[in-house]
């Protein structure tokens, strides 16, 4: 990455450019005509109309009131597939999944677009992409890099990343011009949190407290060098010196995050730096804004709101990696709820096996997860999962219960 690079810049020129789109082409009614054929669900109406509880034989269902879909990935949704209807002709690439939905993105690759192929190593391979081609860029972002590539290469840019993403990345740039390091709370190899730290000179991502309290006890105290470069070698920029490198420092996030979690880290490196540096001189060490998006808080806080209900056990839907669902799914498990993260109704085989993915491991089966007589059941889905999907699982335990 070039550090001198002035970001916004490059940004603003290329907003500027007849080769990037960043609005709909004027077909937004014909796509969300598809979206609602293939999306909308009457259950999920049905359920939304009974405030959230619906009762089927023995099952109780206690939907959470904010879930699924959000207006960031309904647009990116909408504008991928009206750029398939504006340019008929042209190879379309995406440079991921346009969001973290197996269907959603199977739909896409039915409108013949094509995904951007990941090499062995983990790399993308863009060679494929030429001239004249049109690249959507998804949900979560692209980094400064790939977008350059683009814009050399000649292409037509749709941009879909998520005005939520956005403004973490002005957040950043702000820390860079400040010359703050930024540290990111966040996965340092989710997509999102790629394209943040391509728009930061100097940055350090945190997965968790944890992490973060191990840096910060390096801020006060010092420690091994070559020791915190190693733990975080994938996770900081290029030339990263702990000993020069968080003296200042400014705190963003990935939008999808624990807002808690973020709360608090960014808590901590205020007190870290008001201790070593005194309250006088904290704005001349630290920087601080919160960059969790409304959507994802009200998941998360909807969430909160359910495990406190009556429930037997909790369904959580969404793809695997999708980050926001993850932490759905650590909402129940805090409260030792019995929960199971699936990405589609195919998971449930049986009353008396699932296949979902536990925290942090591979997806696996379980058995006697669905018990006997009335159970009330709590149901959310990530903002990257159709209302459909979400109906499919319900309807699938309707009739395992009969």
């Amino acid at each position: 990455m070039d550090n001198t690079l002035d970001t916004q810049a490059m940004r603003r020129s290329l907003q500027k450019s007849p080769n990037y789109f960043r609005q709909g082409f004027g077909h937004g009614e014909a796509a969300e005509s598809t979206m609602r054929s293939q999306y909308h669900s009457n259950l999920i109406q049905t359920i939304r109309d009974h405030n959230y509880v619906y009762t089927q034989g023995d099952v109780t269902i206690y939907l959470a009131k904010s879930f699924g879909f959000c207006w960031g990935v309904e647009r990116a949704v909408a504008m991928a597939y009206e750029t398939r209807t504006q340019f008929p002709t042209e190879k379309v690439w995406i440079t991921n999944e346009i969001i973290h939905n197996p269907s959603v993105n199977a739909r896409l690759k039915e409108m013949e677009v094509q995904f951007v192929p990941v090499n062995s190593d983990g790399t993308k391979d863009f060679s494929g992409i030429e001239q004249g081609d049109v690249v959507i860029l998804p949900a979560f972002g692209a980094s400064v890099q790939e977008t350059q590539l683009f814009d050399r290469l000649g292409t037509k840019i749709v941009d879909t990343t998520c005005p939520w993403v956005s403004k973490v990345w002005n957040r950043v740039e702000k820390h860079k011009k400040s010359d703050f390091t930024s540290i990111v709370h966040g996965k340092y190899n989710h997509e999102e949190t790629i394209a943040t730290s391509s728009y930061a000179n100097r940055y350090l991502v945190v997965l968790n407290m944890k992490e973060a309290e191990y840096v910060a006890n390096y801020m006060l105290n010092g420690g091994d060098r070559e020791e915190f470069i190693a733990k975080f070698s994938k996770a900081m920029s290029v030339g990263f010196d702990p000993d020069r490198d968080l003296e200042r420092v400014g705190v963003a996030n990935q939008t999808t995050m624990l807002k808690g979690e973020t709360e608090a880290i960014g808590k901590l490196f205020e007190r870290t730096m008001m201790q070593k540096y005194g309250v006088e001189h904290l704005n001349e060490h630290f920087l601080a804004f919160n960059t969790i998006c409304d959507a994802t808080q009200e998941r998360q806080d909807a969430m909160f709101e359910i495990v406190e209900e009556p429930i037997d056990l909790m369904i959580v839907i969404g793809g695997y990696n999708s980050s926001n669902t993850t932490h759905l799914q650590e909402i129940a498990i805090e409260r030792n709820l019995p929960s199971y993260h699936i990405d589609d109704v195919h998971r449930i085989i049986s009353a008396e096996v699932i296949e979902h993915k536990p925290l942090g491991k591979a997806i696996e089966q379980a058995t006697n997860w669905l018990p006997a007589g009335k159970i009330k059941i709590g149901v959310t889905s990530g903002a990257s999962t159709p209302d459909r999907v979400v109906e499919d699982v319900i309807n699938r335990i309707f009739d395992l219960k009969g």
